[in-house]
């Protein structure tokens, strides 16, 4: 069993899942604009802050009438804030695969204390689409970024639904097609996709949602930094950019930056073309394979942004131990950082195939995957 060390090394080796690589094009002195030492209510943040939210409407085609907000805390506020504000006015059904969904049944369940219904599938699959009732309101993660597991469209989403769909899209937003038509609720945060800074989420609301907002008056108390009415009424200056807390203007600069790279590779279908180039390299290379699969079991569900992994060697005697040793051996030869399968989910590895990602460097690190795992098979046996 030969180990020899691949020839080419990928020029990035950044496939982490979150805080995700860069735009190709980042260096710091881009960001030289920023509003530093400016008050985000001065006028030069104000226009900022509004080019933020215009350029995230423009590039991902939401709908005029939606409202888009900058709120602290990034994805995790977002989805928060939504939950808390808008849930509690009908029956809610709680959907999860991964480990960031479980998340939201807990804070529902045991937190809100709502009596929800709860459908969850395992790591690699996906619950039953067609059973769910959306007289309800519907929580759901858009693409399982521990799973590798996405819903493979928004057909199953009712039009003439009555309860508020609540999406977490953050691994999802400009990389997968969202239908704004069938989403109420949509949280996601600058540093996946668009490989931005962290602590800023984004959270866009349908009319539907609004309405919700100002006819519904949560029975539990909401804190501050939370609060999305006042006297039964939106706080509009959310989504014009008087942001709840002070935001970082070095952030919010390279968010614009990272906009204005989207729309120089074709914006939102560009950066689509991208993340699915990564990601069926990745599948041709686990096709190719018997001792590698993808985590996801439905071809139609997996993702194209966080490609989960198995290794599938029976010889394999501890695939927890096994998998960690691989993603060492890859961080130390400097060739895959930060590829580990997330703590709650299978051993395995994760790597983001996100726009951001060159498909030159997945290419690169697929061979050094197959180094690393026929070395760590022959340590393995010299061990025993």
């Amino acid at each position: 069993m030969t180990t020899v060390q691949p020839a080419t090394r990928p020029a990035n080796p950044r496939f982490s899942s979150g805080p995700c690589a860069k735009p190709p094009t980042f260096s710091l002195d881009r960001l030289s604009g920023a509003a530093l030492g400016r008050s985000h209510r001065a006028a030069i943040g104000k226009d900022k802050l509004k080019a933020a939210i215009e350029g995230t409407r423009e590039l991902l085609g939401i709908p005029a009438d939606y409202r888009i907000g900058i709120v602290p805390a990034s994805d995790t506020g977002a989805v928060e804030m939504a939950l808390w504000n808008l849930l509690g006015a009908r029956g809610v059904e709680m959907l999860a695969w991964e480990s960031f969904g479980a998340g939201w049944v807990t804070d529902v369940v045991k937190q809100l204390k709502l009596d929800a219904v709860v459908k969850t599938a395992g790591y690699g699959e996906i619950v039953d689409l067609a059973s769910v009732d959306f007289d309800r309101d519907v929580v759901f993660t858009w693409n399982g970024t521990t799973s590798g597991v996405r819903v493979p469209d928004g057909d199953w989403i009712a039009a003439d639904r009555t309860g508020l769909t609540i999406c977490d899209a953050t691994s999802a937003a400009f990389a997968q097609d969202l239908p704004w038509d069938k989403l109420d609720v949509t949280t996601f945060s600058w540093q996946k996709v668009l490989g931005g800074e962290a602590a800023h989420g984004m959270l866009v609301l349908s009319p539907r949602a609004v309405e919700r907002l100002e006819s519904h008056t949560p029975a539990w108390p909401l804190p501050k930094i939370f609060r999305l009415t006042k006297a039964g009424k939106l706080i509009e200056g959310i989504f014009t950019g008087a942001t709840i807390n002070t935001p970082s203007m070095l952030a919010v600069e390279d968010y614009l930056v990272a906009l204005d790279w989207a729309r120089s590779v074709g914006g939102v279908a560009g950066l689509i073309a991208r993340a699915d180039a990564n990601a069926q390299a990745i599948h041709d290379f686990c096709a190719a394979r018997d001792w590698i699969d993808n985590l996801a079991t439905d071809p139609a569900t997996r993702s194209n942004t966080s490609v989960c992994l198995k290794f599938t060697d029976p010889a394999i005697t501890d695939p927890a131990v096994f998998a960690k040793a691989v993603a060492k051996r890859l961080e130390a030869e400097n060739v895959a950082l930060d590829i580990g399968a997330y703590r709650d989910a299978p051993p395995g590895l994760r790597i983001w195939c996100g726009g951001t990602v060159e498909t030159a460097d997945v290419v690169a690190l697929l061979p050094w995957i197959d180094w690393a795992y026929r070395a760590e098979i022959a340590a393995q046996a010299e061990a025993a």
